[in-house]
């Protein structure tokens, strides 16, 4: 309990530089703690995070080192918008008060505050204690953020790796249990429409073999790492990399599931509902009813616009950002920028021109054919995107379609009076 009331002290000013940087703090002195905040409800905080305390505790002081700071410098949204838009994302290390970071996560975001003493060589603690210091310095703290590759938590597994010489990361050489793109599914579940969104955007990058190594990319699961490694010593003993591990504060939330949702039967079902409403809708709007006719350019104008803008945006982001996860996409087949033409034939549609029935079914055409073309590919050794969730949804909404628009004109055909 003595620790923990010493490790809650709250810090001097930030502009203050800590004794650890002015020669007053003793290797001896000093502890290091990784500290892991469990998901919370907003997109940016699904992965959780990782934070450093470093205490001296003859001193009594203690602060808090966050890798995940990010915002629009004053006077300039404008660049950061267009910086993160462009995935040139900007992140900064900032130190603030131990005991006060701690309460904003307990009262305001109601994430878990769960603590890991590193048991370190006094010199490791003071080479990590420094490192962090210079680090927070105004002409070091920016850095290039990657969500996957250089984040709050891939920084500090770095910076422990260093001061024990390397020992984590070959312990965690080894395959991962899962890809990149499972655990993302896992985190984003919590949302799954949103969940939904970030699958379509992401490439194959996402389904590759990785290392345990990359999996502590997510906080969770480089706590867990630390909590099992064991660290030879020069003497030649071997003892855990973690002294003592605790919660500070534990919510009610439930934690990330195991393993990745396996949504693909509930999608295709959609899939299959929402052109099987289409069907429903011309079969009812034959004979030239009104109301069905409406309904369904409606209906078509309203997935022209939205798998349209998604096509659209991932389209854009391939060609024209940083955004590195989104390259080669093979869901480009499935919603692309040709999709954008269904907005104004389903207004058309709606509004009764005839013009609008021929659209409909060459644009749908085109889709369906792309759409399928997709699935084909997928016996290319290259094709290898997990994309299922995606083709599960949107290839029988596009057969679909254009399914619908050949059975409508077959149908006018046999209507039409044959000349005698």
């Amino acid at each position: 309990m003595i620790h923990v009331l010493t490790l809650l002290v709250a810090t001097t000013a930030a502009q203050s530089l800590p004794p650890w940087m002015t020669g007053e703090s003793q290797p001896a002195d000093l502890s290091v703690s990784l500290v892991t905040f469990s998901p919370g409800d907003s997109l940016v905080e699904w992965w959780g995070h990782t934070s450093f305390v470093i205490e001296d505790k003859r001193l009594n002081h203690a602060r808090l080192y966050n890798f995940g700071m990010f915002g629009p410098k004053e006077g300039d949204t404008t660049g950061f918008v267009q910086d993160f838009i462009k995935g040139r994302l900007i992140f900064w290390v900032a130190d603030d008060s131990v005991l006060g970071t701690f309460n904003f996560y307990k009262k305001y975001l109601d994430r878990d505050v769960r603590i890991q003493e590193l048991d370190l060589e006094p010199s490791e603690a003071m080479a990590i204690a420094r490192r962090l210091g210079t680090h927070v310095l105004p002409e070091n703290r920016m850095y290039r953020y990657h969500h996957y590759n250089d984040n709050c938590s891939t920084r500090p597994r770095d910076i422990v790796d260093e001061a024990i010489g390397g020992q984590l990361k070959a312990a965690t050489a080894a395959p991962s249990r899962m890809t990149l793109r499972q655990h993302t599914l896992r985190y984003s579940g919590v949302n799954p429409p949103m969940s939904l969104v970030l699958d379509y955007l992401q490439a194959d990058s996402l389904d590759q073999p990785i290392t345990q190594q990359q999996d502590a990319y997510l906080p969770d699961e480089l706590e867990l790492q630390l909590a099992r490694q064991q660290v030879q010593r020069a003497d030649g003993s071997v003892r855990p990399l973690v002294k003592k591990q605790w919660n500070w504060f534990q919510s009610a939330r439930k934690p990330p599931p195991a393993v990745a949702p396996n949504w693909i039967p509930y999608e295709l079902g959609v899939g299959v509902l929402l052109a099987a409403l289409a069907h429903a809708l011309g079969h009812w709007g034959r004979g030239g009813k009104k109301a069905p006719r409406v309904l369904l350019g409606l209906y078509t104008a309203v997935l022209g616009l939205g798998l349209g803008v998604l096509g659209s945006a991932l389209a854009f982001l391939m060609t024209f950002t940083d955004h590195d996860v989104t390259f080669g996409n093979e869901n480009l087949f499935q919603a692309n920028p040709i999709t954008l033409a269904l907005l104004p034939l389903g207004v058309m549609l709606a509004w009764g021109s005839k013009r609008a029935v021929r659209g409909n079914r060459v644009v749908w055409t085109v889709l369906a054919a792309i759409s399928v073309l997709g699935v084909l590919v997928k016996v290319l050794p290259s094709a290898d995107q997990a994309n299922g969730n995606i083709l599960a949804i949107l290839v029988p909404v596009n057969v679909g379609f254009a399914a619908l628009w050949w059975l409508q004109a077959r149908f006018e055909q046999k209507r039409a009076p044959t000349a005698g």
